[in-house]
């Protein structure tokens, strides 16, 4: 209904970037994931071993479906694996597994920022259906006040991706330190091959922030075009 030109203008760039991070992540994964790991560790074996060095004897190991759907829930302390990094002793799988585990020592610790982008999850799953609602509605009645509060709910999503940030290059970080240290990686290859996996995948966090920011600046200037006329 309010749907105009200028939402393009704002939203193509983002998509652009979600679309090249996408292939960069998938071209980086498959290109390490045919690279075998020197200590023919599977990464659920990796992760298995990591655990027992860091003293997490808590958490638990399940596959999960899918590709490239790996996550750790802290919920029930809970490192989920897909087949193809659980199963496969490869450099992209070692990164990943690793990766993972570095969000269990987060939450072990209590790291704040896990913590804080946990809290953000009731409000952003709210905002993201009920902001643009109260946006629509807001300007179908001509009432400019709804609209504005309907861009401030929307703008959790925003705050979201931004809190995600954080959380997930300590994450990365991790991983790279303890891969090292424990010496399941065992070659400069390896490290290279660790790095560019991981760096891979945080730049799709950083083009979630961006699409997420336009967005919201897309939703800015409807409701500020509105408020002038």
């Amino acid at each position: 209904m309010y749907f105009s030109p200028t939402y393009l203008i704002y939203m193509i760039p983002a998509f652009i970037l979600m679309a090249l991070t996408s292939w960069y992540v998938k071209s980086a994964y498959n290109k390490w994931s045919r690279v075998q790991a020197q200590s023919r560790l599977t990464g659920a074996q990796a992760a298995q071993r990591l655990m027992s060095t860091a003293g997490m004897y808590g958490v638990q190991i399940q596959g999960t479906p899918g590709n490239l759907t790996d996550h750790y829930d802290p919920r029930n302390k809970t490192l989920y694996l897909s087949q193809g990094v659980a199963n496969v002793a490869s450099v992209a799988s070692l990164a990943i597994a690793a990766h993972e585990l570095g969000h269990a020592q987060q939450d072990a610790e209590d790291y704040f920022p896990l913590r804080f982008r946990s809290a953000l999850v009731p409000m952003v799953n709210i905002g993201s259906n009920l902001g643009w609602i109260l946006i629509m509605i807001g300007l179908f009645l001509n009432f400019t006040q709804l609209a504005w509060l309907g861009v401030v709910v929307f703008a959790g999503g925003a705050v979201f991706a931004l809190a995600t940030l954080p959380v997930e290059f300590d994450a990365s970080a991790r991983a790279k330190q303890l891969l090292v240290q424990t010496g399941i990686i065992q070659s400069e290859q390896e490290q290279r091959g660790v790095n560019a996996v991981l760096n891979a995948a945080a730049l799709t966090y950083v083009a979630g922030l961006v699409t997420a920011i336009m967005q919201l600046l897309y939703y800015v200037s409807l409701v500020s075009g509105r408020s002038r006329d």
